[in-house]
C-alpha cells in the first residue's frame, strides 16, 4: 500500500533483490500513476488500485495487455487487502489513509509490515485489539521501533523497564524559537541524515514525528505512557535502546538506510542477506546524546500531552498536524504556526474517552474542518 511513496520505492528495491523470498501480488498508489505503470510492467503483480478514480483509464489502459487488473478509488485500496493470495500487508500510505485498509487487512486475518505510524496514532487501541484476536502479526517498519523489535527478539519474557526512541533532531537542532521564525520549506526539508517524503521530513524538523512514534510506541509494544522517553542523537547510528528490568541496555546499531528494517519486517524471523553499506566505527568515533527541547520544539510536548490524554486526542494531534504541515509546504503559514494550529485544534475539538472507529472518523473530519479554518 503505498508503493510509489519513499517506503514503497525502497521496499521494492529490497523485493527485487530478494526473488526468492518474495512476489508482489498487489501494487497501490494514490496518484502517481505514471511511477505506479512503470512499477507494475517491472513487477507483474496481479492487481493494481490507484486510489484517484480520475486516472483508472489512463492506468488500465498502459496494463490492458500485461493481463493486470486495474481498480480505482477509496473503497478498493480498503478491500484488495483481503484477498486469500496475500501474506503481508505492507502499508506505507501516508497519515489517517492507512487506517481503514489496515484495519481490513487484519480482520482478514493478513500480517502487517506497519511503516504508516499514523494507523497507530489515532486508533492504536482498537488495531491492537482486532489484532490480539485476530492472531495477526504487527512489524514495525519505521527505523526506531524495529530497532526496539530486534532488541526484544528472545527477550519477550523480560519485562521492559523503559525504552528510549532516538532522535537525529533534523536540521533545526540546537535553534531556539527566534532562529525558526522565518524557516523555509526549503530548509525544513534538508534533513540531515535520511532520505524520506516531504510530509514525514516536515514532521522530522518539528519534531512531530517523534511525538506519533512515542504514541505509536506504547501500542506496539504494550507499554505504560512513564515508559517512554525521547533522546536526541544526531549521528543517527543507535535506532532506539530497550532497558529491563535489571539496569540492563540493548540498543540496535547501523547505517540510516531504510531499506534495512523493511527486509526486517517482510522477511522476519529470516535475516536475510544484503548489500547494504556497512558501519565503520572509525567513521563515527564518537557518538552523543542530549535532551530535546520541548520548549522550541512544541511539537513534541503536544504530542506527550495527547498520549496523556488518551481517547481521541491522539487522532486530534494528527488530523490537525496534516493539515497544518500541507499549509506549511503551501507557504500559508510559518514553521511556528503549525504549533499553534494543533494546540488550537486539541483545545477546542470535542474530546471523546473511549471513541469507536466511527467517533474515529468523525474526530479526524471535524479536526481537518477546524485546522483549516485556523489556517
Amino acid at each position: 500500500m503505498g508503493s510509489t511513496g519513499s517506503i514503497g520505492t525502497q521496499a521494492l528495491k529490497v523485493i527485487e533483490a530478494n526473488p526468492d523470498h518474495f512476489k508482489v501480488e498487489v501494487l497501490t498508489a494514490y496518484s502517481n500513476a505514471d511511477l505506479l505503470i512503470e512499477q507494475a510492467m517491472a513487477f507483474r503483480p496481479n492487481v493494481v488500485v490507484i486510489g484517484d478514480e480520475s486516472k483508472f483509464t489512463y492506468v488500465n489502459d498502459a496494463l490492458f495487455t500485461y493481463d493486470i487488473k486495474v481498480y480505482a478509488g477509496q473503497e478498493a485500496l480498503g478491500q484488495v487487502v483481503e484477498m486469500e493470495e496475500i501474506d503481508v500487508v505492507l502499508t506505507a500510505l501516508v497519515g489517517y489513509a492507512g487506517l481503514t485498509p489496515t484495519m481490513n487487512a487484519i480482520y482478514a486475518g493478513k500480517n502487517i509490515a506497519l511503516a504508516n505510524k499514523e494507523t497507530l496514532v489515532v486508533a492504536g487501541e482498537l488495531v491492537t485489539a482486532a489484532a490480539k484476536l485476530k492472531g495477526v502479526n504487527i512489524y514495525p517498519v519505521d527505523s526506531e521501533h524495529s530497532a526496539i523489535f530486534q532488541c526484544l527478539v528472545g527477550e519477550w519474557h523480560n519485562p521492559i523497564e523503559k525504552i528510549y526512541l532516538t532522535a537525529s533532531g533534523g536540521p533545526f537542532r540546537g535553534k531556539c524559537k527566534e532562529d525558526l521564525v522565518g524557516v523555509t520549506k526549503a530548509q525544513a526539508l534538508k534533513h540531515p541524515n535520511w532520505e524520506m517524503g516531504a510530509k514525514i521530513t516536515i514532521d522530522s524538523a518539528s519534531m512531530m514525528n517523534k511525538g506519533l512514534e512515542v504514541i505509536e510506541a506504547k501500542w506496539l509494544f504494550g507499554l505504560r505512557n512513564e515508559q517512554i522517553d525521547v533522546i536526541v542523537h544526531p549521528q543517527s547510528i543507535i535506532h532506539s535502546i530497550v532497558q529491563f528490568e535489571d539496569g540492563s541496555m540493548k540498543a540496535q546499531m547501523g547505517l540510516p538506510d531504510m531499506k534495512l528494517p523493511i527486509q526486517y519486517a517482510i522477511g522476519y524471523p529470516k535475516r536475510l542477506p544484503a548489500n547494504f553499506p556497512r558501519f565503520n566505527f572509525m567513521d563515527y568515533p564518537s557518538l552523543t546524546f542530549e535532551a530535546p527541547d520541548k520548549q522550541t520544539f512544541r511539537n513534541l510536548q503536544l504530542a506527550f500531552d495527547a498520549l496523556e490524554q488518551g481517547g481521541n486526542a491522539p487522532c486530534i494531534l494528527n488530523a490537525a498536524n496534516e493539515v497544518a504541515v500541507q499549509a506549511f509546504l503551501e507557504d500559508k503559514i510559518g514553521f511556528l504556526e503549525m504549533s499553534d494550529v494543533i494546540a488550537d485544534c486539541l483545545a477546542k475539538v470535542a474530546f471523546v474517552k473511549k471513541p469507536t472507529l466511527v467517533e474515529y472518523e468523525e474526530t479526524d473530519q471535524s479536526t481537518r474542518e477546524k485546522a483549516m479554518e485556523l489556517v
